[in-house]
């Protein structure tokens, strides 16, 4: 059975709800789910719910972060206390924001003569979900603009784009601390994944390791060879905890649930550092 730690629902970007992940994850043979919205824990209690026996949630986020220099990093936190103040009122912090960054984004797309509206994008956003561009590349698609999510970020959306805006996000390491400090372990996810845009040097993973940081995701299929041998090196020398996820969105990506997924020992490694057993089991 396979531990996939990286997926998204209707809660933030994805297209499944978290009873249709759970559902398909029984499905495709995996026996332990991460489910990790962008910065929400709203789909927790749905997904709870849809748990049958065969299956494991492990509850978590993918926290949106950017270095001082501008550079976007996310980090997954997994089996935190949804409880824990600090943690959600950032959380809560980075989402509001996303409505005034999504609105800039507009505008600079409105000025290169594209007729898309916020009414348009929140269309395509579930209620309760975390806004994001994958909505607006849904919504570019329905206008017509694209012919795909895939194709909305390579040639509009990405972080190189002229149409890119920044957005409020913590700094990797603050969001490592609180994510500790909440009592759960924190992972970094596609670390590497350079098409996205500019990506962190393999120095800088020092400011991390000393945040508290517990793992690497190594296998991602934005990942090459070359990167991820370079990422278990660094995994070996400072002791980090090695993941695999398949970081499932659902329709108009091509990623697949369970496709790159994390060895037993080392999922058990990083459940151990928890401060609690948050797994949830039926």
């Amino acid at each position: 059975m396979a531990i996939d730690l990286h997926t998204h629902t209707t809660f933030s970007d994805g297209t499944d709800s978290p009873t249709q992940l759970i559902n398909k994850a029984l499905a495709a043979g995996i026996s332990t789910i991460g489910l990790t919205d962008h910065d929400s824990v709203a789909g927790w209690q749905e997904a709870i719910t849809a748990l049958r026996p065969g299956i494991s949630l492990v509850p978590g986020a993918e926290i949106s972060c950017q270095t001082p220099d501008g550079i976007s990093v996310h980090i997954l936190g997994l089996l935190f206390d949804p409880s824990d103040t600090e943690l959600m009122q950032t959380l809560e912090k980075t989402r509001e924001n996303r409505h005034g960054r999504m609105e800039k984004i507009i505008s600079r797309i409105n000025q290169a003569g594209i007729d898309i509206s916020m009414k348009d994008v929140l269309e395509q956003l579930s209620e309760g979900a975390t806004l994001g561009r994958p909505h607006l590349a849904d919504a570019l698609v329905k206008k017509g603009v694209v012919a795909s999510r895939d194709e909305a970020f390579t040639q509009m959306l990405h972080n190189n784009s002229k149409y890119y805006v920044a957005h409020y996000s913590p700094s990797p390491e603050l969001a490592i601390k609180l994510i500790k400090e909440a009592g759960g372990v924190s992972v970094i996810a596609h670390p590497m994944a350079s098409h996205r845009g500019r990506v962190i040097s393999l120095e800088t993973f020092g400011s991390l390791i000393d945040a508290g940081l517990n793992g690497i995701e190594v296998d991602h299929r934005d990942h090459s060879p070359e990167e991820k041998s370079q990422l278990i090196e660094l995994a070996k020398q400072s002791k980090l905890v090695m993941t695999g996820a398949s970081d499932y969105h659902g329709n108009g990506k091509l990623n697949l649930l369970g496709e790159y997924t994390t060895e037993k020992a080392q999922w058990l490694k990083l459940e151990e550092q928890a401060s609690a057993r948050r797994v949830v089991t039926v």
